[in-house]
Order: C-alpha cells, then sequence, then structure tokens
C-alpha cells in the first residue's frame, strides 16, 4: 500500500475504501463505498431482484449488509483491527427493488478496546428504512488488509 506523506489518514480511507470495492460480498451485492473517514463510513446499494422477501420488498439481510458493511470499514479507522461485537438493527420501512439505499455508520463512542456505532440506512427520497446501533472490539494489531 502507497501512503500519503503529506496526509496518511487520507491514504488509509481511500485505501479502505479501494478494498471495500474488491470485497466479494460487497461486490456480489453491489454494494459501493461512497467515503471512509476518522470513525465513519458511507456505503449504498440498489435493491435488485435477487434481494426481495417473501413479500416482494428488500430482504432483511440485504439491508443488514448494507450496514454491517459501513459499519466495517467505520471502526476499522482507528488503526487497530475492530470486530463486530453486536449489531442490533430495527427496521421502520420497506425498500423495493430499484430503490437506492444509503447506509451511514458513525462512531459515537470509543475506547482502547471498543468503538460504538450507530448506523442509519436511508432510500434515496431520504426515507427512514432502518437504524443500528453496532459495538466493536478493537485488537492490539492493525488490520491486517491496512
Amino acid at each position: 500500500m502507497q501512503r500519503d506523506p503529506e496526509n496518511p489518514l487520507n491514504s488509509t480511507f481511500e485505501t479502505m475504501k479501494n478494498l471495500s470495492l474488491d470485497e466479494p460480498l460487497a461486490r456480489t451485492m453491489g454494494i459501493k463505498c461512497l467515503e471512509v473517514g476518522e470513525g465513519s463510513a458511507a456505503c449504498s446499494m440498489t435493491v435488485t431482484e435477487g434481494m426481495k422477501n417473501l413479500f416482494g420488498t428488500a430482504h432483511g439481510g440485504a439491508i443488514f449488509a448494507l450496514m454491517d458493511e459501513a459499519f466495517q470499514l467505520a471502526c476499522n479507522t482507528r488503526g487497530s483491527a475492530s470486530y463486530a461485537l453486536n449489531v442490533s438493527v430495527t427496521y421502520v420501512a420497506a425498500a423495493r427493488v430499484g430503490d437506492s439505499i444509503r447506509a451511514v455508520a458513525r462512531e459515537i463512542s470509543t475506547t482502547s478496546r471498543t468503538g460504538v456505532y450507530e448506523i442509519t440506512a436511508q432510500r434515496g427520497d431520504g426515507a427512514l428504512i432502518a437504524t443500528a446501533q453496532a459495538v466493536a472490539y478493537r485488537k492490539k494489531e492493525p488490520p491486517p488488509f491496512l
């Protein structure tokens, strides 16, 4: 990985964004990383036919995968390998085939060992689809992908 000597954080964030594009599940689901910053990340996807549940709306697992991708990126911006301990999702509205959904994860608390994140998923029209609170455990070593 090449780092920008003038701004190493921006280089790290850009590297994480690019790595997300090659992640197999994200690629399969069409999840795109829009931005990564210190303790935050935003990702998007468009709901496809293959993401429908029995009711013809977006499966909760698809929405969760999008939110989890944003969480994964946000919690690994602190220089320590971070792993999900818990994610609690509340689904508040449906998304349909063709809807563009954006998930934003932001850090609301951090220590040397844990991080707490708030994640929201919204349709392109701004309607809230789901909210989540997530907790990450931080190890002492850097993320293996950096």
